[in-house]
C-alpha cells in the first residue's frame, strides 16, 4: 500500500473559483486531475467541455486524466489531445464496436488509453482489450452525478478485473471512480485498485489537502 495514485475529480470543485481548487490540487499530494466530460446523452448530466479543459490545462501542473462520458468519443480524440489530456478514457458501453480503433487513435496522439465500465457491465468484456489499454476505470456509481452512494459490488468487480490483468500478464492500472472515500479506499486497494478518484469527499471537506494526503497514505 502507499503506491496508489490519487486523482481528485474536478467535477466536485467550486466552479466559481476553479483556479483556487486547481492550485490546491497542484499543491497537494494528488497525482492526477480527474476530469469528467459529460454530454447529457450518454449520461443524464452535462458537465463541462473543451474551453474549461483548456483553462484547467493552463494552470494544472499534474497529469490530466480525462474521462469521456460521451457518445461518439472517437470524433474528438485529436481535439482532447490538443487540449493537453495525458490519459483519455472512453466508455465500453458506447464504444464497443470501435474500441480497438479508438485505443490505437488515442495512443497515436501520445496519450495513455483507458476504458471505463459501468456498474452493470460484465467485467469479462475487458479480457479482449486488457493488453491494449493502460487503464481500466471501474465505476463505483452509475455515471452522471457526483456525490452518489458507493456501490458495494465494486470491490468484487475490482478483484475480477485484477484477475484478468494477472492472467494475461498485463500491467494495466485499475482506477475506481465514484463514491471513493477514506473509509472504503483501503478495501478497494486490497481488491486491486491502483488509482483512486475522489470528488465530493475531497472538495467538500474542510481540509481537502488533508483528505488527499490520507488517501495517499492508506
Amino acid at each position: 500500500m502507499g503506491n496508489q495514485l490519487i486523482a481528485p475529480s474536478i467535477l466536485s470543485a467550486d466552479f466559481s473559483d476553479l483556479k483556487s481548487d486547481i492550485y490546491m490540487v497542484n499543491d497537494s499530494e494528488a497525482d492526477w486531475f480527474h476530469i469528467d466530460i459529460m454530454d447529457g446523452v450518454f449520461v443524464p448530466n452535462i458537465s463541462f467541455g473543451m474551453p474549461v479543459l483548456k483553462s484547467i490545462n493552463e494552470y494544472a501542473t499534474k497529469t490530466l486524466d480525462v474521462h469521456l462520458m460521451i457518445v461518439n468519443p472517437e470524433k474528438y480524440i485529436g481535439k482532447f489531445a490538443e487540449l493537453g489530456s495525458n490519459i483519455l478514457t472512453i466508455h465500453y458501453e458506447v464504444s464497443k464496436d470501435t474500441i480497438l480503433e479508438s485505443i490505437k487513435e488515442i495512443k497515436k496522439y501520445g496519450m495513455k488509453a483507458g476504458v471505463a465500465i459501468n456498474p452493470d457491465t460484465d467485467t469479462n468484456v475487458l479480457a479482449e482489450y486488457i493488453n491494449d489499454v493502460d487503464l481500466v476505470c471501474v465505476m463505483g456509481v452509475f455515471p452522471g452525478f457526483s456525490g452518489q452512494k458507493f456501490i458495494e459490488a465494486t470491490y468484487d468487480r475490482c478483484k475480477q478485473v485484477k484477475e484478468i490483468i494477472i492472467k494475461q500478464n498485463s500491467s494495466t492500472l485499475i482506477e475506481v471512480d465514484g463514491g471513493v472515500t477514506i473509509h472504503n479506499a483501503k478495501k478497494l486497494l486490497e481488491n486491486g485498485a491502483d488509482v483512486l478518484v475522489s470528488g465530493s469527499h475531497v472538495f467538500k471537506a474542510e481540509n481537502p489537502k488533508e483528505i488527499i494526503s490520507k488517501l495517499k497514505q492508506i
